[in-house]
Formats: C-alpha cells, sequence, structure tokens
C-alpha cells in the first residue's frame, strides 16, 4: 500500500507539471555536479559504517561480540528491505545477526529498538530546533490551517490508554501466546536495557552525532549544487531536512513523497518549484541508488562471508 501511494504521487506531480516544468526541473537535475553527487553519497557510507560500529556497544552488556563486518552487512541489508516493506528491514536485521553470531533474536531486537529511541530523540530535538527558529512556516507546512494541539493531545491520549490497556490484559493472560509474547517482550526489554548498561556511553554518543552530522551534510552538499537552494540560510536548509526525513516514513524510502515534501517546503523560502522537485528528487535518487547496491551486495555476501 505504501508503495502504491508513493506511486500515485510520482504520477500526480507529474501529470500537475507542464511540459516547461519537467523541462526545467530536468534541465536542474542535469547540471549538478557529480562530484558534489559522490560527496554526498560518501556522507551516506560513513554514516552506515558508523551505525554499524555503535551497535556493537550495544550488545557489550549482553556478553556479545558481533564482528563488525557482520553488523555492517546485516545493518545495509536492512536498509534494502525496508524499500520492500518498510520496517521489515529491523525483523530482517536482528534475524540475521542472531543467526550468524547466534544472539537471541529478542535481544538483537531490543538492541534495534534501542537504536530506533536515541535516533528519535536526535530527530525531536531537530525538530524541536527548526520549530523554535521557524514555528509559522513548520506548523503551515505539516498541520496546514486546521492544526489543533488539543486534537493533537486527545490523540495521544487516546493511543497511551490503548497501549496502557493492552498491556495490563497481557500481563495478567495465561494463554500460551500471551506467555509467548511477554517473554519475547522481557528478551526485547534486556536488548533495550543494555543502553543504559553500556560501558562505552562517550563513544555511542559520538557515533550518535557523527550519524546524524552525516545525514545533514550529504543533504547540504547537494543543495550547494542548485543556485536557489545554494543561497538558502541553514536554518532553511535544516528544515527540509527535518521535514524530508517525516516524510521518508510514510511510502517506502520516501518514494514520491520525498521529493515532494522538500519541493513543498521550499516553496516557503521562495525556491521556484521545479528546482525544489530538482533538489529533492537528486537527494532521493542518490541515496537510494546506494541502498539498493550496498543492500543487495550484502545481501549476497552475507552467507558467504559465514560460509564457515
Amino acid at each position: 500500500m505504501p508503495l502504491l501511494i508513493g506511486v500515485l504521487l510520482i504520477w500526480y506531480s507529474y501529470h500537475r507539471s507542464t511540459p516547461e516544468q519537467i523541462d526545467t526541473t530536468i534541465a536542474y537535475m542535469k547540471q549538478v555536479s557529480p562530484w558534489l553527487i559522490f560527496l554526498s553519497i560518501l556522507f551516506g557510507i560513513l554514516s552506515h559504517l558508523s551505525r554499524a560500529w555503535r551497535w556493537k556497544y550495544i550488545f557489550q552488556p549482553l556478553g556479545y561480540k558481533p564482528r563488525y563486518i557482520n553488523s555492517l552487512l546485516t545493518v545495509l541489508s536492512a536498509y534494502f528491505i525496508n524499500l520492500g516493506i518498510p520496517r521489515a528491514g529491523e525483523v530482517s536485521r536482528a534475524a540475521s545477526i542472531s543467526t550468524y553470531e547466534k544472539i537471541p533474536f529478542d535481544q538483537s531486537f531490543g538492541t534495534i529498538v534501542a537504536e530506533r529511541v536515541i535516533d528519535l530523540l536526535v530527530l525531536f530535538s531537530l525538530i524541536a530546533f527548526v520549530l523554535f527558529f521557524q514555528t509559522d512556516e513548520l506548523i503551515k507546512f505539516v498541520f496546514k490551517e486546521d492544526f489543533s494541539f488539543t486534537k493533537l493531545l486527545a490523540v495521544f491520549a487516546l493511543l497511551f490508554s490503548a497501549a496502557v490497556m493492552g498491556f495490563l490484559i497481557l500481563k495478567k493472560s495465561k494463554l500460551p501466546v500471551a506467555v509467548k509474547l511477554k517473554k519475547f517482550s522481557q528478551g526485547v526489554w534486556e536488548g533495550f536495557w543494555s543502553l543504559k548498561k553500556m560501558s562505552r556511553k562517550g563513544a555511542f554518543l559520538v557515533h550518535t552525532l557523527f550519524i546524524w552530522g552525516m545525514y545533514v551534510l550529504m543533504f547540504y552538499v547537494v543543495a550547494l549544487s542548485i543556485p536557489e537552494t545554494a543561497k538558502l540560510p541553514l536554518i532553511a536548509i535544516l528544515t527540509a531536512f527535518v521535514v524530508g526525513g517525516l516524510s521518508m516514513s510514510t511510502t517506502n524510502g520516501g518514494i514520491g513523497i520525498y521529493p515532494i515534501a522538500i519541493q513543498q517546503i521550499l516553496l516557503l523560502y521562495d525556491v521556484p518549484p521545479e528546482s525544489g522537485l530538482a533538489f529533492g528528487w537528486i537527494i532521493w535518487i542518490a541515496q537510494t541508488v546506494l541502498v539498493i547496491t550496498t543492500g543487495f551486495l550484502s545481501l549476497v555476501l552475507l552467507p558467504i562471508v559465514n560460509r564457515k
């Protein structure tokens, strides 16, 4: 379904554009420096390398020392699988490291949950930062005119209440399925809690900052290749980066929606729609090609590297 939505968005974006707008967008994409694209891809690779190394730190309190090559290949293959089925990459990542390193699946999955929580905190920090400086622009873009904090709080309250009720029912239930779920949840919690018991918290923090720094840089260098976006202040680039990041979870790898989201947010900064759309497509294509290439290669290499 998310893939279908992405394809429909591409179709919609194409058909609402005039032939002149399409030609202008393609012209912007052709004038981009290949060296800046290469630099953007390089920053993306560095972030993946750092993420694989950071993951090893979380396993240490659990008593496991996975090989770096397995950590890296499972991370890269997870990104690739997420393009096909959103969030399936996290499950396959936990399953792969569990298979090749003899780590219980529930604990390995818990370490991934811990990673995601930390990354969410960083993303929320960036959202808070751009909201502070660009409140009107971001709220206008994300929520349009019908935004209401009361409605938002009501939705969160309902979701929280449902989660609490589900937890209480699961805790008291004696059904075999519930017992298995509780055992699995306990393993996930142990994997998550390893974050607190980790000895190298400083190194973990440095890798986290490095990963997100690379994300911003791979976005920023592409902006330098288009005249209209090169003139934007850093806060505008960060705002577009945050909006683009939020849109990525809507469809498979942000297909269709990512370029449109970038285009729409840049309109608030008087960037022409053609150059904004070109900017979004360049970043999306470059990083998607990277994910497909390295991810497919990782799936092939995993059984070879672990053939013994």
